[in-house]
């Protein structure tokens, strides 16, 4: 069976992409775990050109940028009927095509354990409660 590959996006125009490369597991809360979809883990920024973090919740992680050693293809699978067996359900009549949406060269690594972000409660403001002053009849 062959399959082609094919870019939509023109010679040396496919967009970058990068891996995240994280040590341990990410879990989901019980109420996410049918929904994980565009659901939205935390917060990547970059640093400078080669160190970036990646906050989830109360945890910072700081990583490095770093090349591959060869890069990977973003694929995208499309199925195609064959116009000439249209008629029969068989499964040769049935095209593969891969369509390139994007190349991977990096990959960003964080393989250090993450930082809490936790905050100085705030201290305490103790109001100075004036009472009024009595006057007593004479």
């Amino acid at each position: 069976m062959q399959i082609q590959v094919k870019c939509s996006c023109g010679e040396g125009d496919c967009p970058e992409w990068a891996i995240l490369e994280l040590q341990g597991t990410v879990e989901a809360q019980p109420s996410f775990q049918n929904s994980l979809q565009n659901l939205q883990i935390g917060i990547l920024c970059r640093q400078s050109q080669e160190n970036y973090t990646f906050s989830v919740g109360y945890h910072e992680l700081t990583g490095t940028k770093v090349k591959l050693k060869k890069p990977m293809l973003v694929l995208k699978k499309i199925k195609l009927q064959n116009e000439e067996e249209m008629g029969e359900r068989d499964v040769n009549s049935l095209r593969v095509e891969l369509d390139v949406i994007g190349i991977i060269r990096h990959k960003i690594l964080f393989k250090t354990r993450p930082k809490a972000l936790i905050s100085k409660p705030q201290p305490a403001v103790k109001e100075k409660v004036t009472q009024p002053s009595s006057t007593v009849p004479n």
